[in-house]
């Protein structure tokens, strides 16, 4: 997860992801935003997002994120 981590502050340093659950209801992450993280997830961590995780509460915080890889790996 720290990886996970690393990855989205290099991406969004203005973002605090070790505090934020929720980080798309609160509006922190838009959908272009999320579609980014989507590519780096599949390039970091060498899976395939599918359409059913393409979904808010996959990607509220870290730990949720992190959750989805464990599925698709």
């Amino acid at each position: 997860m720290e990886q996970l981590l690393k990855l989205l502050q290099d991406k969004f340093p203005q973002i605090d992801f070790a505090a934020e659950e929720n980080l798309v209801d609160d509006g922190l992450l838009d959908s272009v935003a999320v579609l980014g993280i989507i590519a780096e997830i599949e390039d970091a961590f060498d899976v395939s997002v599918t359409m059913e995780y393409i979904q808010p509460q996959y990607f509220n915080s870290v730990s949720a994120m992190w959750e989805m890889i464990e599925e698709l790996q």
